[in-house]
């Protein structure tokens, strides 16, 4: 096997002018033949001034060369796309194909006989996940790790499940302007990503449970000293994947995946990362076995106790074991032997945890959060391929419910009207929410957790059930039903929906349906108008036409591996 500079050699026709000349090239940067001659570790670069959970990659590169160096090796830094969730426009996840896309490209096209992958942000480390599933060179993932938490007042605050608490308090006249104003300065108290089991905290931990990432390497807190160390350490590891590191797509065993699934059960995590899952299984031939999923959360509970599904903090999850810890309490529920990127299997991960202090922020099997997983997989007319819901963040009094709805047909109806005091809407019925999926939106962004209007907010109003084919931040709280697929944009029955239907949403028996007859259902299908043109231009027409629905993960039909 070629290593080295020699590795991808630019074509000229001549293959050792081809090497001479890159070797001329790369002098210029003050490199010796001792250097040039070693194997290279690629470092994925995604420092941006728009992204502070990124704020501390350069220290995290720097940690991650002296690891390779001292290991041996040859970093080389490179630059790729740095996606931020609130800075993106639409959407992140319009963006997340595309980093994915340019991140596999620039690990192919550039010589690396193993690559680093730095990320934090909801859509960073899956985009990093999916190009590595479809390279050939070794990968590890560096998460950033989560930022600290904040104060106000005498009581704790944290990214982001808080920020929405807050804003629902603020909606319902409970605090006032000067006072929002004053909680805003403390909500992100550092760099790093969000410090409860949202996205960017599930994703880590699920390199870990994956294999694509070393033990606590999910936890650990963006401004600690550990997460230097592991950085190092992750430079140290890539260097000895060069010689005998697996490539991503023989990690990801079906074992490890479906490792992967018992994981995002116990943990309470994001529905999001349901989505990337089935993006990653895409991208191996695979197609995520959404029974499956639903039938590993009827088995699995939910163990860790943070926010959104409990009370806790990345923090006391790093410091209670992280999900070393979490792994040694499911040991009876996950193929041990699923092997590792940096070496040895899941077996080895467990056996790095430190001895048990508390049994509060990750629970035994015997005292979970939930006797059963944090994510539901609904069916029914006006879901036929599926619809989540994250019942462990859920009021247990609405999970079965049954109530008129209220529609409106896109993110702009929506932001309009809900809160109009003439609109007549009451606690009881259910809020819908269409043309928000991955076409319609597009970019599937996450307006599904819609705001329980104003006027019921002010009297008292904390849940509802809500519906749509949008999604929700992996922060996000309440009876949300979301992923609903196919979505209204391609042809999904919930474009049929009028206000004043019903529907009814039985989380027990997994069922979510519109209460017409399937002849009513029909007619009104055949009667919806066409969909929208494409868009004219660009990568948001090249998105338009490839794709993929929820249940795919939303990746691009021509980067899906043949099934």
């Amino acid at each position: 096997m070629t290593r080295g500079l020699r590795r991808r050699l630019t074509s000229y026709g001549d293959q050792d002018f081809s090497l001479f000349l890159r070797k001329a090239f790369i002098k210029a940067m003050g490199y010796s033949d001792d250097a040039l001659d070693r194997p290279i570790v690629g470092i994925a670069n995604t420092y941006s001034d728009y992204n502070p959970c990124h704020g501390n990659v350069p220290q995290l590169i720097e940690a991650a060369k002296r690891g390779v160096m001292l290991a041996g090796g040859m970093p080389m830094v490179f630059p790729t796309i740095s996606i931020h969730e609130s800075f993106a426009s639409p959407t992140s996840m319009f963006l997340r194909n595309l980093m994915a896309m340019e991140t596999e490209e620039m690990v192919r096209a550039q010589p690396m006989d193993s690559v680093i992958l730095i990320g934090g942000c909801d859509k960073t480390i899956p985009a990093q996940v999916m190009a590595a599933a479809s390279s050939e060179v070794p990968a590890i993932v560096l998460p950033t790790g989560p930022m600290d938490t904040g104060n106000h007042r005498g009581e704790r605050l944290g990214a982001c499940t808080d920020c929405r608490r807050v804003w629902a308090q603020y909606r319902a006249d409970q605090i006032d302007g000067d006072e929002v104003n004053e909680i805003n300065g403390k909500l992100a108290s550092s760099v790093g990503t969000c410090t409860v089991m949202g996205t960017a905290s599930t994703m880590a931990s699920l390199v870990e449970a994956l294999g694509l990432a070393l033990p606590m390497a999910g936890s650990a807190a963006a401004t600690s000293a550990e997460r230097m160390r592991l950085a190092e350490e992750t430079g140290r590891a890539a260097v000895a994947m060069t010689e005998t590191g697996l490539t991503a797509s023989e990690v990801l065993t079906p074992a490890a995946l479906r490792n992967g699934l018992v994981t995002l059960q116990a943990l309470g995590g994001s529905t999001n990362a349901v989505v990337h899952l089935a993006a990653i299984y895409g991208r191996l031939g695979k197609k995520l076995d959404m029974a499956e999923f639903d039938a590993i959360g009827q088995q699995v509970p939910v163990l860790v106790d943070l926010k959104p599904s409990g009370s806790g903090y990345m923090g006391e999850f790093h410091a209670a074991g992280g999900v070393p810890r979490l792994l040694s309490e499911l040991s009876d529920l996950l193929d041990l032997s699923a092997p590792r990127a940096f070496g040895g299997t899941l077996a080895d991960t467990i056996g790095t945890q430190p001895p048990r202090y508390e049994e509060q922020i990750i629970r035994p099997r015997s005292r979970p959060i939930s006797t059963s997983g944090a994510i539901a997989v609904l069916s029914g007319n006006l879901a036929p391929r599926g619809a989540v819901i994250k019942h462990s963040a859920a009021d247990p009094r609405l999970l079965f419910h049954e109530g008129r709805a209220v529609v409106f047909d896109s993110v702009k109806d929506m932001i309009e009207r809900l809160d109009d005091p003439s609109l007549e809407i009451t606690a009881d019925d259910v809020l819908v929410l269409r043309n928000a999926g991955p076409k319609g939106a597009p970019g599937m962004p996450e307006a599904g957790y819609i705001p329980i209007p104003r006027h019921l907010a002010r009297q008292g109003v904390k849940d509802m059930v809500r519906l749509s084919d949008a999604r929700m931040s992996g922060t996000a709280f309440g009876t949300i039903v979301l992923h609903i697929t196919p979505e209204a944009a391609d042809g999904g029955p919930l474009a049929a929906v009028r206000t004043g239907d019903h529907i009814r949403l039985d989380v027990p028996n997994r069922k979510l349906d519109l209460l017409i007859g399937a002849e009513e259902l029909a007619a009104r299908m055949a009667e919806l108008p066409p969909a929208p043109a494409a868009p004219a231009r660009g990568y948001a027409r090249l998105y338009d036409r490839h794709v993929t629905q929820a249940d795919d993960g939303l990746d691009f039909d021509f980067l899906m591996a043949a099934r």
